[in-house]
């Protein structure tokens, strides 16, 4: 939806808007792609899952607050974003969508994920940041194909040991949470090629030089009275860096998003996505 349309109906009442939006959504696109980003929705449109093709469907920055089980229809949904809403629980029928590789659900108000989650073991890049965490849900770690996992600017204190049973994890993005130490769980994970626990509480870090697949750690902005040793070839952000200039915390992410890239086909330029949190 082009930027044209999304001003407009800005001035639209909300009720009103909705039909606007949606009503000429009677046939599958062509794409097999949705995207209702922006939209001013309060209610998800039933009607479009009629598309059972269906394989990229946007929902991000509305006002959702819940999904009707119709849903559930569309088993070949490959991503699903749902990111910038109201949701306080995760509803169950996300749960059903077992094709799902890429699941967004950041600045949402979540406080735990529901155990069904461990039904979508396609599952590789799973968005949980700036939510009400304050653990990591147990289920997270059922997710053994899982390769991306962002969840920073939550309330984590911790991590479960758990995690280290996901041997394709390759990037973990842990910014603006409570850590006051290295999660330990991470030194036994050395498949791992960026850890990010940028704006933590985190005091002392222990060598990470046998993490073999280390590629990118970025550790600014804790209260910390030295720096990770890293093998050679590890790129680190943070205090006692050696690159000079020390690089940017944003363009490190930038660098770290590039490598993960290839994992999502190309989202629509309307849909929202976020770094994680820097300064």
């Amino acid at each position: 939806m082009g930027n044209t349309i999304k001003a407009l109906v800005a001035f639209i009442p909300a009720d009103r808007c909705q039909n606007y939006v949606v009503g000429d959504l009677r046939e599958m696109p062509l794409d097999k792609m949705v995207d209702l980003s922006g939209s001013q929705l309060r209610r998800f449109p039933v009607h479009v899952c009629a598309f059972t093709e269906l394989v990229k469907l946007y929902l991000s920055d509305n006002h959702l607050n819940s999904l009707p089980p119709e849903l559930g229809q569309l088993q070949n949904l490959q991503i699903l974003a749902l990111d910038f809403n109201n949701f306080e629980a995760l509803p169950q029928v996300v749960c059903t969508l077992k094709q799902l590789c890429i699941l967004y659900l950041g600045n949402n108000k979540l406080c735990d994920l529901p155990d069904e989650l461990s039904l979508l073991q396609n599952l590789q890049t799973l968005w949980i940041e700036a939510n009400c965490l304050t653990h990591l849900p147990n289920v997270v770690c059922e997710l053994s194909l899982l390769k991306t996992l962002h969840a920073g600017s939550n309330a984590l204190r911790l991590l479960p040991g758990q995690l280290r049973r996901l041997r394709e994890l390759r990037t973990i993005w842990l910014s603006g949470n409570l850590l006051s130490d290295f999660p330990p769980v991470l030194l036994h994970m050395p498949f791992l090629e960026v850890i990010d626990v940028d704006r933590n509480s985190i005091r002392y870090f222990p060598s990470l030089a046998h993490l073999s697949n280390l590629k990118l750690v970025i550790y600014d902005h804790n209260p910390c009275r030295n720096a990770p040793k890293v093998a050679k070839g590890v790129r680190r952000v943070g205090r006692w860096a050696e690159e000079t200039p020390e690089p940017d915390p944003r363009k490190a992410r930038r660098y770290a998003l590039a490598m993960e890239g290839n994992e999502e086909p190309q989202a629509s330029a309307s849909t929202p996505r976020l770094l994680p949190t820097s300064s």
